[in-house]
């Protein structure tokens, strides 16, 4: 198959390299942007796709970023591979930031006393995922459902973290916008500027070539004139034989 790998990577290799790249953060976001900006699209649907994957990145909706930024960039008419290019803007190493400065400024709008670190955050996570799949397993079971502490998770951490997300997710999105848009302008006016150039450079090669070729080629002029003249010798040696008879 084309798009399957030659070497098959195996869970914990993916696992790492999820987490780290194997070229590193650097270069994977340079390929990032340089793919962004070499999409055969327009300008502003590119744009309008890369503000759909930046405001997804900072929503707490883990496992739905793609689905998400592919949604918004479709209700938006954007690129949807340039939202889903887009979401790299979160990833394990901006994720702590943006989980920490949105919880804050949720619990800080909803008047919620206290901060909260990223590893608070991402711990309560975890505890509320088992927890929730403890209580979807015990409708099949005997033990018992414990809904009270997802209840405290909800409105102490992802309460705050959707509504602060979506703030930080709005501007995020809006200066990213308005950022690419004139990079990209740049860029494929550049891109189309040297297509041209290199065009021209070929039909002024060929136009040389056929100048050439049309120089070196057989006169008519010279033929005909030849021509002439050795039938002029034929007919002068004609006549000198009728004369002698």
């Amino acid at each position: 198959m084309v798009f399957k790998r030659r070497n098959k990577r195996s869970w914990g290799r993916a696992f790492t390299e999820a987490l780290w790249p194997r070229g590193g953060w650097t270069r994977a976001a340079h390929y990032m942007k340089h793919r962004l900006r070499r999409l055969p699209d327009a300008p502003h649907r590119i744009a309008r796709g890369i503000f759909a994957g930046v405001f997804i990145s900072f929503t707490p909706l883990f496992g739905l970023h793609f689905a998400g930024a592919a949604f918004l960039a479709w209700v938006m008419r954007g690129n949807i591979l340039a939202s889903l290019m887009a979401t790299f803007v979160g990833n394990p190493i901006t994720f702590p930031f943006i989980a920490a400065f949105g919880v804050e400024l949720g619990n800080w709008l909803l008047g919620h006393p206290g901060v909260m670190s990223p590893l608070e955050i991402f711990s309560d996570f975890g505890r509320a995922s088992a927890e929730f799949w403890r209580n979807i397993t015990s409708l099949f079971s005997d033990d018992v459902a414990h809904w009270d502490r997802l209840h405290r998770f909800f409105l102490r951490v992802y309460l705050p973290y959707l509504l602060g997300g979506f703030i930080l997710g709005i501007v995020g999105g809006i200066s990213s916008y308005y950022i690419s848009l004139p990079v990209i302008l740049a860029y494929q006016s550049r891109r189309k500027k040297k297509l041209r150039d290199r065009l021209a450079k070929r039909l002024a090669a060929r136009g040389l070539e056929l100048d050439k070729h049309a120089a070196n080629g057989p006169k008519p002029s010279d033929d005909g004139a030849s021509g002439q003249a050795k039938s002029g010798q034929t007919r002068s040696g004609d006549d000198v034989a009728r004369t002698k008879g």
